[in-house]
């Protein structure tokens, strides 16, 4: 079974990259927030502020909402998640991909959380989604279930 998927992930996350090939060597239709259409880089807040770390809250609402180098990356990353039938979490990753994973998690979209050693802190409601995996060959195994069937994500592989 061929899927569209989300990666959810952090632009620190050094697996990402890899993540993306293997799944699209396996012959995924994968969104790459790095990469997420020909010629184009993934948003940054760079783009609109170089000094972007040292927005107060006021300044980062007015930004968020005015600044059309935010409203094209948020419009591209939410149609990658409307048009998408699985998400895979990339741990360790931020806000902005934990929010990914809760919106496809609450469209009953087929939800993977990717568990990595690497600054790894328990989460209870990592139960909204399907299950767990720590290694590229379960999530590509996880990845040919039927959608009703979770059996291999009930704990993490060995």
């Amino acid at each position: 079974m061929k899927r569209r998927i989300y990666v959810a992930s952090s632009w620190r996350n050094a697996l990402q990259p890899d993540i993306v090939a293997a799944l699209k060597a396996d012959g995924h239709e994968v969104y790459d927030f790095r990469n997420p259409a020909p010629g184009e880089s993934g948003f940054s807040w760079s783009e609109i502020d170089p000094d972007w770390l040292a927005w107060s809250p006021e300044r980062y609402a007015e930004h968020v909402r005015q600044s059309p180098i935010a409203r094209h990356g948020f419009n591209r990353d939410k149609a990658a998640l409307d048009w998408c039938d699985t998400c895979v979490l990339v741990l360790p990753c931020g806000r902005s991909a934990h929010l990914e994973a809760g919106y496809a998690a609450g469209q009953g979209k087929r939800t993977i959380f990717y568990l990595h050693e690497d600054r790894f802190e328990p989460e209870l409601m990592y139960l909204l989604g399907h299950g767990f995996v720590s290694s590229i060959p379960g999530l590509l195994q996880s990845l040919r279930l039927p959608d009703n069937d979770f059996s291999v994500l009930n704990a993490v592989e060995g």
